[in-house]
């Protein structure tokens, strides 16, 4: 697959187990979550937009282009998903492929696109999606973006909102990654876990 990838990070939920706001502009380290995932996802990808919803001016500092779900009422991951495909579609017309990241997950791995890829490419899959220590983790993906009619049909007209309902119904290559010294998919959920990722930035970051 030598076309672009484009890429979203996916900020649109509520973060209601954070307290509400923003988690992606919580403070780790002296920077914003969000700077640290842009440092790890934005070299992997040829494009890269910001899915959240309300006022986008917020993330004005990041220079990144934003789209809100076109789907209503928070739906999930799904909405950013598509909101994604509909924004490389029109943005990256030569993208086939969107990668998605989660806006929590400031240790993703840089290689995931570049594992993502091969993965589908050797399997024959329609889709990837990460997973660690036995445990999937679908808002990390690889997304075709001519599936983003079906997928806006199942979101709207089937009431599809979650992922592994949706990717159920395609082939989907599963990619491990390794969990020593620290699992890459650690997110920041919880006001506990941010003290937990003070602790892993060095380590993340050697």
């Amino acid at each position: 697959m030598a076309e672009p990838i484009a890429g979203v990070v996916l900020a649109g939920g509520q973060s209601t187990r954070m307290g509400g706001g923003d988690k992606c502009l919580r403070d780790l380290g002296g920077t914003p979550i969000l700077a640290h995932i842009l440092a790890r996802a934005t070299p992997q990808v040829s494009a890269l937009v910001l899915n959240a919803n309300g006022d986008a001016s917020r993330f004005a500092s990041f220079g990144l282009p934003v789209v809100g779900d076109s789907v209503p009422d928070f739906a999930g991951p799904l909405a950013g998903i598509l909101a994604g495909l509909d924004w490389a579609a029109a943005n990256v017309p030569s993208a086939t492929y969107v990668a998605s990241f989660a806006a929590d997950a400031p240790f993703l791995p840089r290689d995931l696109v570049a594992r993502f890829v091969a993965a589908v490419a050797k399997e024959g899959a329609d889709l990837a999606c990460a997973a660690s220590d036995g445990q999937a983790h679908p808002v990390f993906g690889l997304w075709r973006v001519d599936l983003r009619e079906a997928l806006r049909h199942a979101l709207v007209a089937e009431k599809i909102f979650k992922v592994d309902r949706w990717t159920a119904r395609y082939k989907v290559a599963m990619v491990a990654f390794d969990t020593k010294p620290f699992d890459p998919f650690f997110n920041a959920n919880r006001p506990d876990d941010l003290a937990a990722a003070h602790d892993l930035l060095a380590l993340a970051n050697t």
